[in-house]
């Protein structure tokens, strides 16, 4: 009867850990296959502080605030890709992933060893279906966000592990390494202090990390920049402030609808303070370490980061905090209910999440797809169109002196081998249909046929930018019978009556009543 039992505990371990690669894999698939080009301004601002014209690194710069947040190791990051990859987005991405399944891996191995092998491992699957969820989409596929966030996080949860393991000197290193990466790493110090205390530890390592999370508040708060940073609001709307708090803890369980995210934090808060209160033994004084976490980065995202202009607890990229949330509750109440039961509740939660999160997904990428004429705007040099696309145009000098791309040998318009800088006998084109809805600089329009690609040339017919297309444009003429008929494209400075080219099946058409 036992020898039974303990084989049937090992199919169902088995099974759990299998179903923990889906997201893992999903997730890993989205970093590689991101786009090559860092597309948000973070990425480029960051870059054009810390470099010369000469792509060399500027060391004090590195300590300068970033959105009124320390951004120490984010910076090297963006600079070391820059300069030995290339710029290659992915290459962050990927790191993003790899220190999140890190931080899944150590939450996983933060589960008391008293719980039997069904509950960890069930555990460890809805560990990764939280962290690796679609909810996170942009930390995958854009490595500006991804590294902002992630390395900050993933020392923050290392800093509790090791705190729950007695390893307290080294918990604090990890604290302090958190620290110079985001703000997302200042709570570290007081999860570090909740695990001594609970832990039982002698005062000195309680009221050490308690006096340094202290003494970093202080510091961040008399140094930080005084203006208002990016989604902060100077207004204290206690209802506002509520709403953002409460809806960073709920995300996870919101297709992106406030009062849901917002019912949904109330109740995971209510079931951490319920559980934390019940919890006493030391085995499990990591996961109020954990609650204690996603609880003050909620409250950050509520005191920091309010805006009156979109809903800000439904970021993407604040999902973590949900997830980290509902990880706790699981793991606090998993002694609760019998191993099966967390097996089909860890089973529910990886379907439930992911069919929320990928509307959240959708959106991610549909709001980046629209950024696709970034690469064009810089190897054009245009700073009209960089401005524009909300990047830093005193970038391109450090850029190119770093081979950061598109300012490489692999940039390409994509459209037929016409590059920057040939030429293409305008006489010889069939006209399109079309229009041009906004000039330079960034030239907006439609065309009919539809269009493959777009080119702009100046009246000589020598190619002096590019873009993107087949783009929706429900609005146009040729709506009715191609929705998808718009493009986008950025022209290189000084060139008067561009004309617009598109590809359509192979042809090349010029735009008429140019």
């Amino acid at each position: 009867m036992l020898q039974g039992r303990q084989q049937t505990e090992a199919y169902l371990s088995r099974g759990a850990l299998i179903i923990a690669l889906l997201p893992t894999g999903a997730a890993l698939l989205q970093a590689v296959r991101a786009p090559k080009l860092h597309v948000l301004l973070d990425y480029w601002y960051v870059l054009a502080k810390i470099t010369d014209d000469s792509g060399s690194l500027l060391p004090g710069m590195l300590f300068s605030y970033h959105l009124d947040q320390p951004f120490v190791v984010p910076s090297l990051l963006f600079w070391a890709d820059a300069g030995l990859f290339g710029g290659d987005n992915r290459v962050l991405t990927l790191l993003a992933f790899l220190l999140m399944a890190a931080s899944v891996v150590l939450l996983g191995l933060l589960v008391p060893k008293s719980y039997d092998l069904t509950r960890r491992a069930a555990l460890l699957a809805a560990f990764a279906f939280l962290l690796l969820s679609p909810h996170g989409t942009e930390l995958w596929v854009q490595g500006t966000n991804g590294i902002s966030w992630v390395p900050a996080l993933f020392f923050l949860v290392l800093g509790v592990f090791l705190a729950h393991r007695g390893r307290f000197w080294p918990s604090l290193a990890a604290a302090a390494a958190g620290c110079f990466c985001f703000s997302v790493a200042f709570p570290a110090w007081f999860a570090i202090a909740l695990v001594g205390l609970v832990r039982r530890d002698r005062p000195f390592r309680i009221a050490l990390p308690s006096a340094l999370g202290v003494a970093t508040l202080v510091f961040w708060f008399l140094t930080k920049p005084g203006e208002a940073q990016s989604l902060a609001s100077t207004d204290f709307d206690l209802g506002r402030r509520l709403l953002a708090f409460t809806e960073a803890l709920g995300s996870m369980w919101s297709p992106g609808s406030r009062p849901v995210a917002v019912i949904a934090g109330v109740l995971v808060l209510a079931a951490l303070v319920v559980l934390g209160v019940r919890t006493r033994d030391a085995e499990r004084a990591g996961w109020l370490g954990i609650g204690l976490s996603a609880v003050a980065l909620a409250l950050m995202v509520g005191l920091g980061r309010t805006s009156t202009a979109i809903d800000v607890g439904l970021i993407s990229r604040y999902s973590v905090i949900s997830a980290l949330a509902t990880c706790a509750i699981f793991a606090l109440a998993a002694p609760l209910v019998r191993g099966g039961v967390v097996l089909a509740l860890a089973l529910v939660t990886g379907l439930a999440t992911y069919l929320t999160g990928s509307v959240v997904r959708d959106q991610v990428n549909a709001s980046y797809g629209r950024l696709g004429v970034v690469a064009p705007a810089l190897r054009a040099e245009s700073p009209e169109a960089l401005r524009a696309l909300n990047i830093e145009p005193g970038v391109v000098p450090a850029a190119k002196a770093l081979g950061a791309y598109p300012f490489t040998d692999g940039f390409t318009l994509g459209c037929g081998g016409h590059e920057l800088g040939g030429r293409i006998d305008l006489a010889a084109l069939p006209p399109a249909a079309g229009k041009i809805d906004d000039p330079a600089p960034l030239l907006r329009g439609w065309t009919s046929p539809h269009p493959d690609c777009v080119l702009v040339t100046d009246q000589g017919g020598t190619v002096v930018g590019g873009g993107m297309a087949a783009i929706a444009r429900p609005d146009s003429e040729a709506a009715a019978h191609d929705p998808n008929a718009g493009w986008r494209a950025v022209v290189r400075p000084g060139v008067t009556s561009p004309v617009i080219v598109v590809s359509s099946a192979g042809q090349l058409y010029r735009l008429g009543g140019q």
